[in-house]
């Protein structure tokens, strides 16, 4: 089967490969329609290696997905051939401790899309758990369900902060992720987010959504801005969504007393914390590793139409041209949130 591989570190091709294509009883096979480009992927096709993970051998990319089911197993009665769906990439041990607390992103025994061993999707067909596999509403289009995936991380991470309506929100870092983040927070009861960075384009495009204010941390601190907004007191929730070690240098600056602090941006070396600043302030701090128990609340909020994600999608590419996708998501364009690539030739 043809897929795109990441051969080794900088290095992609569009070949034929043996993927394993049986299906289990309680699996489904699906014919990819659209993958999503996603961050993670990038990275892997740019360094060779995201923290312990690292390609030691040709691996597909991709876990971004929305297809049609072509085939399903003997006990799946949830799903049937034909049915639109999405995917949610990562499937744990069942028998784990971590999944029977409900924390099954956690599970160390996860194996997930195009992580190193794992061969990710983007490939014609790939075969995966019903359990994991959702089927798609009518009105959520294939390259909506290929949202879903990064979308739930922004679900995951309001989730964490525990939002009461009315809270005031932060987002640091204006990539796709922390504009989920941003929207998932105002469907979450958030009055307003600030959401900071450097890249003016990235802001425009935050900005075309009620309740999202842009600042531009090239031009304005972010610790007056926040300052301004809410009487001195401080934002409810601080998101960072940047990675970026500058980035935690004033965080406690911009969070209130008893506010919270959630972690989402992957740094990749250690970064200092100022503890002192943020015990002085009983802040309270959360961590967001992908997500648990949210992926179908995520393509439920999607199908309500409370949550637009259509203007995120900066570019379509077809299968063929794979490559030159990963090579203008590598560049870094800052008008670009999200590329996909089409696996049948038609939009959907």
């Amino acid at each position: 089967m043809r897929a795109l591989v990441l051969e080794k570190k900088g290095e992609l091709s569009l070949r034929e490969i043996a993927l394993p294509l049986d299906v289990g009883p309680d699996d489904v096979r699906i014919a990819i329609h659209t993958v999503g480009v996603c961050g993670s992927d990038v990275h892997y096709y740019t360094h060779g290696a995201i923290g312990s993970y690292v390609v030691r051998a040709p691996m597909v990319l991709g876990h971004e997905a929305a297809g049609t089911i072509v085939e399903v197993g003997v006990n799946v009665r949830s799903l049937k051939v034909g049915d639109r769906v999405c995917m949610e990439p990562g499937v744990p041990n069942l028998s784990s401790r971590a999944t029977k607390l409900g924390i099954y992103n956690v599970d160390p025994d996860v194996t997930f899309w195009a992580t190193p061993p794992v061969h990710g999707i983007l490939a014609p067909y790939a075969v995966h758990p019903a359990a994991f596999t959702y089927r798609l509403p009518d009105n959520v289009s294939f390259a909506e369900g290929a949202m879903v995936e990064p979308f739930a991380i922004g679900m995951q991470a309001a989730s964490r902060a525990r939002i009461v309506p009315g809270d005031v929100a932060v987002v640091v870092g204006c990539g796709p992720i922390g504009i989920m983040i941003a929207l998932a927070a105002l469907a979450g009861g958030c009055s307003k987010v600030l959401i900071s960075d450097f890249s003016a384009p990235k802001l425009t495009i935050a900005a075309q959504y009620a309740g999202i204010v842009p600042v531009n941390i090239g031009e304005q601190s972010l610790v007056d801005v926040v300052a301004a907004a809410t009487d001195n007191w401080g934002a409810d929730i601080v998101f960072e969504a940047s990675g970026s070690p500058k980035a935690f240098a004033d965080l406690f600056d911009v969070v209130r007393p008893g506010g919270a602090a959630v972690l989402v941006g992957l740094p990749v070396e250690p970064v200092a914390l100022n503890v002192p600043a943020a015990i002085s302030k009983e802040v309270r701090i959360e961590t967001v590793f992908r997500y648990a128990n949210i992926f179908d609340r995520a393509l439920q909020l999607i199908a309500s139409g409370k949550v637009d994600l259509k203007p995120l999608i900066t570019g379509t590419y077809d299968f063929a041209d794979s490559i030159k996708a990963f090579e203008r998501a590598a560049e870094g364009n800052p008008q670009d949130v999200k590329l996909q690539i089409l696996l049948t030739g038609e939009k959907g």
